[in-house]
């Protein structure tokens, strides 16, 4: 890791600086987790001076906060924003959903899924960080619940359906991938959790789906 200067510097340095920072937060809590992030671990990590990282994160939770916001905003931009160019309905939700693997495939956080961690390390310690990690579940979760009115509004998929019900079924098979990879380094479990995904969102297809959804789902090569 290149020694990062903590000298007196200008507003354009001190922002490349703090996110200098910010990555290796990241990148470290992606696979240690987010409680082993420190000032002083990446001071060490950066040869900076601890005071240094004070100057841009006044405590270990400001810094903690500014790195679970980071990853949420690279989460988003790499797991949500391509499909959302997605036409509305089955083409957006399936689009979602593979989107959300492809970013496991490619391993953006080398951790797995950096939001998925963060839940089940904080889920059960109220504070903050917590709040800050549920809201960035409700995030994502809401993304796909959306997905699945639109599709219904649009008459690509039974109306009978709960959506949140289906969108809580989706995402258990996307976290199940992510689990299954990480303990087995099998991209297989990939393949699973988008044969499931297919399967379920083609019973619940109608007729007005996009005809390919009839007999797979759009995405599909």
């Amino acid at each position: 890791m290149p020694h990062v200067s903590d000298t007196s510097q200008s507003p354009r340095k001190g922002a490349i600086t703090r996110q200098t920072i910010l990555d290796a937060a990241v990148r470290l809590a992606s696979v240690e987790g987010l409680e082993t992030i420190s000032i002083g671990r990446l001071a060490e990590v950066l040869q900076m001076s601890k005071s240094g990282v004070f100057a841009h994160f006044g405590s270990k939770q400001d810094l903690q906060l500014a790195a679970l916001d980071a990853a949420l905003h690279r989460f988003v931009s790499e797991a949500m924003q391509p499909a959302l160019h997605q036409a509305a309905g089955l083409p957006r939700l399936w689009g979602l959903c593979d989107q959300y693997l492809s970013y496991l495939e490619r391993r953006v956080f080398p951790g797995g899924c950096f939001l998925l961690a963060t839940w089940a390390e904080f889920d059960g310690r109220p504070g903050p960080l917590r709040d800050a990690a549920a809201a960035a579940m409700h995030t994502w979760h809401g993304a796909i619940e959306r997905a699945v009115i639109s599709a219904q509004a649009v008459g690509h998929l039974d109306t009978t359906g709960d959506p949140a019900q289906l969108a809580f079924e989706l995402n258990a098979l996307l976290q199940a991938a992510n689990t299954a990879f990480l303990l087995s380094n099998d991209g297989r479990a990939f393949d699973r959790a988008r044969v499931g995904i297919r399967d379920r969102l083609t019973r619940l297809a109608t007729a007005q789906a996009p005809h390919r959804a009839a007999a797979s789902l759009p995405g599909d090569t």
